[in-house]
C-alpha cells in the first residue's frame, strides 16, 4: 500500500485476527492495525496523516521514504562501460542509469512469481 509517497508492509496475525503494518523506508516508527484490509488501509492513511501533523507541530521535517539520491559504486572498468553506453545513447551517465535501472526495476516488479 502507498499513500502520500509512503509505503507500508502488512502482516497477518491469525491468532489475534488482525492485519498489522508499518511504514517502510523511514527512520521513524509508524505502525497501524485493522481487522480487515480496508480498515488496515484506512488506519495506514490515518497514521501517515498523524505522523505528518506531529512533525508539523514539532516544527520538524518528516522523514521522507526516498531522497532521490542513490549512491553507487562500481569498478573502473564498469564505470567506463557505463560512460560509453550513456554517450552512445546521447545521455549523461545519471540520465542513462536512471532510465536503465528504472526499466530493470519495472521488469522485476511486474514479473509474476
Amino acid at each position: 500500500m502507498t499513500y502520500k509517497g509512503y509505503t507500508a508492509s502488512l502482516e497477518i496475525d491469525l491468532e489475534a485476527g488482525i492485519i498489522f503494518g508499518r511504514v517502510l523506508d523511514i527512520n521513524d516508527v509508524v505502525t497501524f492495525k485493522g481487522k480487515t484490509v480496508e480498515e488496515a488501509r484506512q488506519e495506514f492513511q490515518k497514521s501517515v496523516d498523524d505522523y505528518l501533523a506531529f512533525c508539523e507541530d514539532l516544527g520538524e521535517e518528516p522523514d521522507k521514504p526516498f531522497s532521490g539520491k542513490l549512491p553507487f559504486r562500481t569498478t573502473p572498468e564498469r564505470h567506463r562501460k557505463i560512460f560509453l553506453a550513456a554517450s552512445k545513447a546521447g545521455k549523461s551517465i545519471n540520465a542513462w542509469m536512471d532510465e536503465v535501472l528504472s526499466s530493470a526495476a519495472d521488469k522485476v516488479i511486474n514479473t509474476n512469481f
